[in-house]
């Protein structure tokens, strides 16, 4: 009965070289580099460095796992050399989580996050000798954060209404107990709220989203039973462009 030959492969020919590591190393560190700078130039948490570290990294582990499975093949074992970039992708979330920030009933920092676990995915593509996923994977991340950030501006922007108000006053509990009343019957959410002492009184800045249906009915009767007060002074307002 005849048999099929068995292809045998050289897989001391498949090992990494000094300069194919450095390429990987330095490919990922250029992803890194170019998505943080993005991070970076809108003031967001994690810049350049922090997104080229975790690239760096992520493509350290993965080129060490086909390391490991090159060494150890030759000896009849067989390691796993996703296990290792398997750990790296679960241990990411941990990093990302440290740049959500809550700020009243606001969440930022979602958006950083998931460029840092993208970032690291795209590490890990790299240190596996898989460039082509990792350069369309990178342009694709820069179109999320560019383009569709500046599409979504200016889609949601009629959804959203945030005004930025700054008020005078003479009794800053009695004033903030007021505008909690008045976001309570606007719908309104109130978030980032400082308070200052100057010499006429106390001056609140806080910014209120006035989102949803009829945004600018709520608006101006904020405005203006807030001014109406009796503990104020004067009020300002001022729509935000977000």
């Amino acid at each position: 009965m005849p048999t099929t030959p068995v292809a045998v492969v050289d897989v001391s020919a498949l090992a990494l070289g000094p300069l194919d590591i450095a390429l990987r190393m330095f490919t990922a560190m250029l992803i890194g580099a170019v998505i943080g700078t993005e991070r970076e130039y809108t003031h967001r948490p994690a810049g350049m460095r922090t997104h080229m570290l975790v690239a760096l990294g992520a493509c350290a582990v993965m080129t060490t796992s086909q390391l490991i499975f090159w060494q150890y093949r030759v000896y009849g074992a067989t390691p796993d050399p996703a296990r290792l970039s398997a750990q790296v992708i679960t241990g990411l979330g941990f990093l990302g989580a440290g740049t959500i920030m809550r700020e009243g009933p606001t969440i930022k920092g979602l958006t950083t996050a998931a460029s840092i676990w993208a970032t690291g995915c795209l590490g890990v593509a790299v240190g596996g000798g898989y460039y082509s996923v990792a350069m369309v994977g990178g342009v694709c991340i820069l179109v999320t954060l560019i383009i569709f950030e500046w599409l979504q501006k200016k889609i949601m922007h009629n959804r959203y209404a945030l005004y930025l108000f700054s008020v005078t006053c003479a009794d800053v509990a009695a004033t903030l107990e007021v505008i909690n009343t008045l976001a309570s019957e606007t719908d309104a959410l109130v978030n980032s709220i400082h308070v200052d002492e100057q010499k006429e009184g106390f001056k609140i800045r806080f910014k209120a989203d006035f989102g949803g249906r009829h945004a600018n009915e709520r608006v101006q009767k904020f405005f203006a039973e807030l001014s109406e007060d009796k503990h104020t002074s004067s009020v300002t307002s001022d729509r935000s462009r977000m």
